[in-house]
């Protein structure tokens, strides 16, 4: 994702990063990364439908690493929708102007103006969030595709909710096992479009579509059985039933911990790379792109079920 500048909330300490590799012709290896979560899947060329055998070690690796990387994939916008469908209906981000033109499952993420007019969302990623935690059934996952990359910038740091579960102290454990907290797809949105007037002012018909759901603060994944903190700084605006300064200083608490260093993968994107993201298992975060330099990449999302 992207930003028109690097989000206050950015970490500053060094990440581990991803680095180019080979495999040899026809042969899939999934490396794991160094740190906390992330693997690159070498040797698959999504151009072409992946074997069953394939996409069951593609599928297995996004639940054991939770953040894959496939390098230099040449694929069409339909090749990724089609990649994508495999594994689950595809849900339609509500600034529907931002979608690919013959392609409404791809939203565009860029800061590339044309005629003085945007051609994407230029601020996404801004805050630390999961993507679409904000409807009833919040994304299993996002499938990033880069297209157009900036010189420098442009990093997505990718943060494991898992491991902020499992570091959590005791006593907050307790605290927030049974507990529920609001989303909202609203909840920061003027806040952005002050920044980035050009983002647009959403019909009514748009914010019916974006009411505020509640899920649990700790959340069961669905496919592997652990357990993950499911709370943003972005989307989630209250803990249920809590005075509301508790349920800020509190917040406030969880936000600090799930973003913490020892939990952050930082992907600096290489050309044609396409990054595949569990957002049951992880939240993200846009660095930010200098203004001037040019960066676009074509997103789809995966519906998942309802957090339990």
């Amino acid at each position: 994702m992207t930003a028109s500048s690097a989000p206050t909330s950015t970490p500053t300490a060094s990440r581990h990063v991803a680095a180019p590799s080979h495999s040899p012709a026809g042969v899939v290896d999934i490396r794991p990364l160094p740190g906390p979560l992330g693997a690159e899947v070498i040797g698959l060329d999504l151009s072409q439908p992946p074997s069953a055998a394939d996409f069951a070690r593609i599928h297995r690796a996004h639940l054991d690493h939770h953040v894959l990387v496939f390098r230099d994939q040449r694929i069409t916008p339909q090749q990724q929708v089609d990649f994508s469908r495999r594994f689950g209906p595809l849900q339609i981000h509500v600034l529907r102007n931002f979608q690919l033109a013959g392609h409404p499952e791809v939203l565009i993420i860029s800061n590339i103006k044309e005629d003085g007019q945007p051609i994407g969302l230029g601020d996404a990623g801004h805050f630390w969030h999961s993507d679409l935690s904000y409807v009833e059934r919040p994304s299993l996952g996002s499938m990033l595709h880069a297209q157009e990359l900036p010189s420098e910038g442009g990093d997505t740091l990718f943060a494991n909710q898992h491991l902020a579960w499992d570091t959590l102290p005791d006593a907050l454990k307790k605290t927030v096992s049974d507990l529920r907290a609001e989303h909202h797809y609203l909840a920061r949105y003027e806040e952005l479009r002050a920044r980035n007037p050009w983002r647009p002012k959403l019909t009514q018909a748009q914010i019916d579509e974006v009411k505020p759901v509640v899920h649990p603060v700790v959340r069961t994944h669905p496919e592997n059985g652990r357990k993950a903190l499911f709370v943003s700084e972005h989307f989630t605006t209250r803990i249920v039933g809590l005075p509301e300064d508790e349920s800020r200083d509190l917040l406030a608490q969880l936000f600090a911990h799930t973003t913490q260093d020892a939990l952050v993968y930082r992907h600096r994107w290489q050309p044609h790379d396409m990054v595949f993201w569990d957002n049951r298992a992880v939240t993200h975060l846009a660095a930010g792109t200098p203004d001037h330099l040019r960066r676009k990449l074509y997103r789809t999302t995966i519906e998942g079920s309802q957090p339990f």
